[in-house]
């Protein structure tokens, strides 16, 4: 998830069960879970330290519906920095917990979401960060901390283990939910797995390990697994694809509509680091993590970034644009162009390189003399554009008709658009040769 730095922190230590840890010897057939059986480990305890300085937003259905299992990608910190680090920095993000070897310390109330896994998975689950270890006994210690925690909390809201939809990693959440591209805690447990066990690990060792927990702490398990029940389902097309589950919002690589109590949100996700700048009255409308009236979206607020951005250029990379009952335009921009902070603002916030268009009825060759790009909208307009074709995808000496034209003043540059093999594209005017 991201680095966390420094900062300590004592607890009250809370008994989170009086159960102890039952092992069966065929719990599983990894070998680091039969290790863990071996140790005897008594049942660990969860330390209750919770900062109110956190925001209490409620999750989609009031409860949480499983875990969401990280790591922090930090070799060289230690418990106590990660959760200082997280205290400071919580408006970007922020997890419920944190697991190592020898803790388990709760610092976010669970009946609240957290923000640490994109807009979707905050919405719907508890959250903790394992602290990188370095050893054989760290490693196992942890991994039964990490299994036990993720117990208790099924068996605290009524629920039961299930593979990717009570028990999800992030990548699992990149993958099936979206809003995020991270992979932990694959790259973290693949290494120490193999550098102290000369195994491998993964999420179903993890699950296989969460179920013996829970059924130490007296909850019945199942062996199913579904793959697709925390998933949106999903049509692509050349444009969009639509997630049709009620109060879900996505931020996938691709186009998408999601569906917000019989309202709906389409988005528009551009891939050519456009930039736009914020008006001198950006601040007449607030900043959020993401539109403003979908589930899961909070209010940021501009007060929390801490700087005037009058005039300042920013990076936009998605377009939402409500339909179906309500109206308006929002854009998720970030303040430098590897940033992975990001924000969504109202489009009147922000000043985009005036288009002008008008119709066109002109005939062009396609200049295949190098490789130019086509899009499907302007490059650097509002709309956004992605990168569909190039010039040599096409035979030399290829004749076009365009029907629009655009002029950028910004830039001075002059656009077409025409249609081909039933595709539309636009291309930059230097990138085509007028038929005379």
């Amino acid at each position: 998830m991201k680095k966390w730095h420094r900062w300590a922190v004592r607890g009250i230590a809370l008994l989170a069960g009086s159960v102890g840890l039952f092992w069966s010897t065929n719990a599983s057939a990894n070998s680091i879970n039969d290790y863990i059986a071996s140790q005897n480990y008594a049942t660990p305890q969860i330390t209750s330290k919770i900062w109110a300085g956190f925001p209490k937003n409620n999750y989609r259905y009031g409860k949480p519906e499983g875990v969401v299992v990280h790591e922090t990608a930090n070799p060289n910190s230690t418990i106590y920095n990660e959760i200082a680090y997280m205290q400071r920095n919580y408006q970007n993000a922020f997890v419920h917990t944190f697991v190592d070897a020898n803790s388990i310390i709760n610092i976010a109330n669970t009946q609240y979401l957290c923000w640490g896994a994109g807009p979707i998975a905050n919405a719907r689950y508890v959250q903790f960060e394992q602290i990188e270890v370095h050893s054989k006994a760290a490693f196992a210690s942890e991994l039964n901390n990490a299994a036990y925690y993720t117990a208790y909390i099924l068996k605290q809201y009524g629920l039961t283990p299930k593979r990717y939809t009570t028990v999800l990693s992030h990548h699992d959440v990149t993958n099936l939910l979206g809003g995020t591209t991270h992979t932990d805690p694959d790259g973290y447990w693949s290494t120490n797995a193999r550098t102290y066990f000369g195994t491998t690990y993964n999420m179903d060792d993890f699950v296989t390990l969460v179920k013996t927990q829970y059924a130490a702490l007296g909850g019945t398990t199942t062996d199913t697994t579904d793959s697709s029940s925390s998933s949106s389902s999903s049509s692509s097309s050349n444009n969009s694809s639509s997630n049709t589950n009620s109060n879900s919002t996505s931020d996938s690589s691709t186009d998408h509509t999601t569906t917000v109590k019989q309202k709906t949100v389409k988005y528009y996700h551009g891939g050519n680091n456009e930039t736009a700048t914020l008006a001198n009255n950006y601040t007449n409308w607030t900043v959020y993590n993401h539109v403003k009236g979908t589930s899961g979206a909070y209010k940021i607020g501009w007060g929390r970034l801490s700087s005037d951005y009058r005039g300042a250029k920013v990076y936009v990379d998605s377009r939402g644009v409500k339909k179906g009952g309500w109206s308006g335009t929002w854009y998720r921009i970030r303040f430098s162009k590897n940033s992975g902070y990001k924000y969504w603002v109202y489009s009147k916030a922000l000043n985009f390189p005036k288009v002008t268009y008008t119709d066109a009825n002109k005939s062009f060759t396609l200049n295949t003399s190098s490789n130019f790009s086509l899009y499907n909208h302007v490059l650097n307009s509002n709309y956004l554009s992605k990168t569909t074709a190039h010039t040599k995808d096409f035979a030399a000496g290829t004749k076009i008709k365009v029907n629009k034209q655009g002029y950028k003043a910004s830039d001075q540059s002059t656009w077409f658009r025409f249609t081909l093999n039933n595709k539309s594209y636009w291309v930059k005017s230097t990138s085509l040769t007028e038929v005379g």
